[in-house]
């Protein structure tokens, strides 16, 4: 064996001392031990506060013991990788937490009855009764709302991205970003003064118009996002070749950012999914199943909770009606998001070997 070879195997002097992989655990293992026994000791009943204990004692370990282990700037480093974590704990227990609670006391009258049936003559404090109708209203508010909004904000940001210059550009972009901060009530007391000035009874689709307004910006604002990473080379690429501008948009920029524009709307679905005050004054709900949303008063899965947790006191049936509505929720915008990712799959640009 040459002298070069024993010479790479031999430690580096210029290599320091270096903490285990497992250190990262048995230092998180031994925050929580500390702060489970601080916690008991100072009498603290709140397991949060036993949590940011066990994140401080964490941080602080892992600084000191890096310190003199490894020298103050790699235990900068490790400080920095952290926080991170602690960020995401801080952000992923919390929705854990929901979806365990919603889980747990959602199921207890989830079933095949709860979702074919609706209220009907079923009294807020008697057992039984379904969401079927609320089902039925939220899939067609909701829907009728993305069918305004998609295509008006894709092509708004069509325009932004690809012709848009001037003051004309710059207005649209304002009035964009100030109708994506607008509450929800605010949509909702628009469209009810237009259904004052016409005098209107409440009926689905004034809810879908106002869900529209909220959902245009997001789509608008997501859509350009995802139009400003298509690279300029593909647009020149087909310019140059004699293909005009707008089939240049078709064929090659809307396909190459197909991807996350189907998934920037299905974002603005999920988010006026959960919306109430404008159904609340729009729609108005209807314990009974009503298919026709330009006709009568018209329930919807926020809606109902709301009601049935408004008229829950001293009444066990639509407290548990009201979680079980918010788990059918939940897992209405998980399929969202799941078919948004098959979508944004199936229809990604193939990349040839």
């Amino acid at each position: 064996m040459s002298h070069a070879v024993i010479a790479d195997k031999r430690p580096s002097a210029l290599r320091g001392a270096r903490l285990p992989k497992w250190s990262s655990w048995a230092i998180a293992v031994g925050s929580v031990a500390i702060a489970v026994a601080i916690g008991l000791g100072a009498g603290l009943d709140s397991r949060i506060q036993w949590g940011l204990i066990a994140a401080i004692l964490f941080i602080l370990g892992t600084y000191g013991i890096a310190a003199r282990v490894e020298g103050r700037r790699q235990a900068r480093d490790r400080i920095a990788t952290s926080l991170v974590w602690v960020a995401f704990l801080l952000a992923v227990v919390p929705l854990v937490s929901l979806i365990w609670a919603t889980v747990q006391r959602g199921v207890k009258v989830l079933d095949v009855y709860f979702l074919t049936h609706s209220m009907g003559v079923v009294a807020d404090s008697e057992p039984g009764g379904g969401i079927y109708h609320a089902i039925l209203g939220s899939l067609e508010q909701v829907g009728l709302a993305t069918v305004i909004a998609a295509p008006i904000g894709v092509l708004s940001a069509i325009y932004l991205v690809e012709y848009g210059r001037g003051n004309l550009a710059r207005a649209v972009t304002f009035f964009v970003d100030v109708m994506t901060g607008i509450p929800s009530i605010v949509a909702g007391l628009f469209i009810l003064s237009l259904m004052l000035m016409f005098d209107m009874q409440p009926f689905g689709f004034a809810g879908s118009l106002a869900l529209a307004i909220l959902m245009m910006p997001v789509v608008v604002r997501s859509t350009e996002e995802m139009l400003k990473l298509v690279p300029n080379e593909l647009r020149e690429a087909s310019l140059a070749l004699g293909v005009p501008k707008w089939r240049t948009i078709m064929k090659v920029v809307l396909p190459t950012s197909i991807g996350g524009i189907t998934t920037g709307i299905m974002l603005s679905v999920a988010r006026i999914a959960g919306e109430t005050a404008p159904v609340l004054l729009l729609v108005f709900g209807n314990p009974f199943i009503n298919a026709n949303p330009f006709e009568g008063a018209q329930a919807s899965l926020p809606l109902y909770i709301y009601q049935q947790y408004a008229n829950s006191a001293g009444s066990t049936a639509a407290y548990d009606r009201a979680w079980a509505a918010s788990l059918t929720l939940i897992a209405f915008v998980m399929i969202l998001n799941l078919v948004a990712r098959g979508i944004a799959r199936w229809k990604a640009p193939k990349t040839g070997r």
